[in-house]
Formats: structure tokens, sequence, C-alpha cells
């Protein structure tokens, strides 16, 4: 299963609410990477090949939508389907009682709001 996930902040673009269309674009090495904001954009320009080692093996959790190295996940085959959860015995448990929706979520089908209340990625104070 494929989320996008910053390739600078290692954030998934789905637990921030953005959503493909509202990403930011780049493309590097004739490949288009979708980040959470221009300033991810601009630190990624900086030495992309450095951010995208540092993000390339992360997966999100389906349930919780928590990015973690692949390494430390757990694997669990749903169907004919390997997924991969964080750590929490919750996830898998919750993603079995309704799998079309947040395998729906994850692709970025089912709108979701996000965790922050803001456009782009940093919070900035209030002036």
């Amino acid at each position: 299963m494929h989320t996008l996930i910053c390739p600078t902040c290692g954030c998934s673009l789905v637990r921030l609410g953005v959503t493909k269309e509202k990403a930011t674009s780049y493309r590097h090495h004739r490949q288009e990477y979708h980040f959470c904001c221009q300033g991810c954009v601009d630190l990624f320009i900086t030495d992309p090949e450095e951010h995208l080692q540092e993000t390339n093996n992360l997966i999100v959790c389906p349930t919780c939508l928590a990015e973690k190295p692949l390494n430390t996940a757990v694997k669990v085959k749903i169907g004919n389907q390997e997924m991969h959860f964080c750590r929490c015995p919750y996830c898998p448990e919750a993603f079995g009682k309704n799998p079309e929706f947040y395998v729906k979520r994850l692709e970025g089908s089912i709108p979701n709001e996000g965790v922050l209340d803001h456009e782009g990625c940093c919070v900035r104070p209030v002036d």
C-alpha cells in the first residue's frame, strides 16, 4: 500500500490532511515528489539524496497514521495483502473492524482533516 510521505520531514501527507492535489510538488531526476509545504521543498533542494535516503524506508500505519521505519513496524497479512502497522496492538484490531475505511483513507480516497489546523507544515504563532 502506498501513501504519500513528505521526502523532507517524513510526515504522512494523509496524517497532515494534505491531499495530493494540495501538496507542493517538485521534480527530481524525472520523478515527481509531493511535499507538505514549500519550506520542505526548499530544504529538499539543498540535498535531495540525503533526504530521500532518510525517508525511503518509512511506512504509515493505516490506523493511527503514525510514520515508522519499516524495520520497527509490525507486518500483518490481511487477505492477500501484507499491511504494516505501528507496534500498538490496537491498530491491527481496529483496522480489522473496518479495513475498507482505513485503506481508502491511507490512499487518500477519503478526506482526512489532518492533525494540524493550518496551511502548510509549520505552525506559526499568531501575531
